[in-house]
């Protein structure tokens, strides 16, 4: 078949950008032809793939989006496809990948009233309608559990067209036989000493990944922790305010802030502990990424994943609602318990032997290429 994927925007080192990239290569592993659209392409294109990017501007995000929409319909139009499977909720979608929470559960719990007055309210509570609404034909790919009830009881969705898929670690996040190795060469690049502690925040988005928490509890620990534990904060976003935060906190001299690159499972392999202190998070792919490699897990509670390091064992989940004294007092109790963080490592690599954790693009594809009248 002829299949177009859809999304706002690829770049390389985006959860929801790497999760399109592996399912759309095992839908050309089995055959098939890939076209991609979208308004933003950073990075290589993959040998067959069909990349049409469009030439939009808009000063508004919803107005681009809309843009977008409908330089889609009219591409498709004069060149029609078997399946269209959207990464971003909008209309038009025979398979819609559920990267993101509900909107309108947000909408009408966490903004004022008035917000559902703005054009970009309703811009986007259309948009989420054309996938969710009874009437619409999509079929959804759903990655968090907890995100299913919600849109059933803002849509009525019905329940046979959400299909739920297991994470999809790519193996090389497991760690390799060679992990102390590269462990060691990583803390020598990096200058960390024997006695030193690494802490790594890693994902797109600082400030829904809650950075600035991390850098309180940071500041927080005890004098003599504190002069040796490090901070490596990666991801895609703009640093500027949480680098006034460190200077702010006095810890200049302990944390990097790095832009997104492609060697993340070194730093699961060197660091001592992941912090993830989420303000919401649908799933956390880093989260057993970083279990897979043996790292030790500090996470709150909301993220999607975060049951995964309470069944494995493999770190401390936050209670909702989230307390930053209780953070300051998780990571220094974790940081200062070297026997813990080991016996959470162990228990993480034994969990990543049997679980399924790894088949999320394998079943995605079932569902995009089952046999079935598109809408």
């Amino acid at each position: 078949m002829q299949l177009a994927f859809v999304l706002y925007k690829y770049f390389p080192y985006g959860g929801l950008q790497r999760d399109f990239m592996r399912i759309a290569l095992e839908c050309q592993r089995r055959g098939h032809a890939i076209r991609v659209y979208t308004p933003i392409w950073e990075g290589e294109v993959p040998a067959g793939f069909d990349v049409r990017v469009a030439n939009i501007r808009a000063w508004a995000n919803h107005r681009r989006n809309e843009k977008f929409s409908a330089w889609l319909a009219a591409d498709l139009a004069r060149d029609p496809v078997e399946r269209v499977v959207g990464f971003n909720k909008m209309p038009g979608l025979d398979v819609y990948y559920a990267a993101d929470g509900c909107f309108e559960d947000k909408a009408q719990t966490l903004r004022n009233p008035l917000y559902r007055f703005s054009r970009r309210y309703k811009h986007f509570a259309e948009y989420e309608r054309a996938v969710f609404a009874p009437e619409a034909k999509t079929e959804i790919l759903m990655i968090s559990e907890v995100q299913q009830p919600l849109f059933i009881q803002h849509y009525a969705t019905p329940l046979d067209r959400f299909h739920l898929l297991p994470p999809g670690i790519a193996a090389d996040r497991r760690a390799p036989a060679n992990a102390a190795e590269i462990r060691a060469e990583f803390r020598r690049e990096f200058a960390l000493g024997e006695d030193e502690l690494l802490v790594v925040q890693i994902g797109s988005g600082f400030k829904t990944k809650g950075l600035d928490r991390s850098l309180k509890a940071l500041a927080a620990l005890p004098a003599a922790l504190k002069r040796r534990t490090r901070l490596i904060a990666i991801g895609q976003d703009d640093p500027k305010p949480f680098l006034l935060q460190v200077k702010a906190l006095g810890l200049s001299d302990q944390v990097q802030i790095l832009k997104g690159r492609s060697d993340i499972p070194r730093f699961l392999l060197g660091a001592d502990l992941l912090i993830h202190p989420a303000y919401n998070e649908n799933t956390g792919t880093v989260l057993l990424e970083a279990l897979v490699s043996g790292l030790p897990v500090l996470v709150s509670e909301v993220c999607g994943y975060a049951h995964y390091i309470r069944e494995a064992d493999s770190g401390r989940v936050l209670p909702s609602p989230f307390e930053q004294a209780a953070l300051n007092r998780q990571l220094a109790e974790m940081l200062e318990d070297k026997a813990a963080r080991a016996r959470w490592s162990v228990n993480g690599l034994a969990f990543a032997e049997t679980a399924d954790l790894y088949s999320m693009p394998q079943k995605a594809a079932d569902v995009i290429l089952a046999e079935r009248p598109c809408s």
